[in-house]
């Protein structure tokens, strides 16, 4: 094998650093680009908003460059068309999103009585519990009592079978 001809893997450096690269550009798109296109989206309507109605005017007899005059004119009767027609929109509008949050208010109203109803439940099992373990406590405490008393008792018994001359077989 010639020394000179070194076989190089199908990922070099500069192809991984191409990939990672591309890969970095592609994942920022995703991430910035769909914000960014309603970003500019909203801007373009917004804009298209306050533009001025279209002239419905005769155009032919005036010079390139000059605007009619009677195009400068708004109509009051599509101005109040249009105003009515928003406000109506609008109404709409804010009728859906009250009912949505009427909705919205229930759901939360439902699931909040579920979770009062659910903690409930838990402190209940947890007095249960508590009482249990005071119980458990309190026998703990007579049983160690008992074994007290039963200890001294064994030992003044001991003592005085040792006066007698009795002799412990363990010792």
């Amino acid at each position: 094998m010639n020394p000179q001809h070194k076989q190089q893997g199908t990922c070099s450096p500069k192809m991984m650093r191409l990939a990672t690269g591309l890969l970095g550009m592609c994942l920022a798109g995703y991430i910035v680009g769909p914000p960014l296109y309603w970003h500019l989206s909203e801007t373009l309507t917004s804009i298209g908003h306050f533009s001025c109605p279209p002239c419905h005017c005769d155009c032919t007899h005036e010079p390139l460059f000059s605007i009619p005059q009677d195009c400068m004119k708004h109509d009051p009767e599509m101005n109040e068309e249009t105003e009515k027609s928003f406000a109506d929109l609008l109404s709409e509008e804010l009728k859906r999103k009250e009912a949505i949050a009427l909705e919205n208010h229930q759901r939360a109203d439902i699931e909040l009585l579920e979770a009062k109803k659910v903690a409930s439940q838990y402190q209940k099992e947890a007095d249960k519990c508590n009482s249990g373990m005071e119980t458990c406590e309190e026998a703990r405490e007579k049983a160690e009592t008992a074994l007290e008393v039963q200890k001294e008792l064994t030992e003044m018994w001991q003592v005085r079978a040792r006066h007698r001359g009795w002799k412990d077989a363990t010792i």
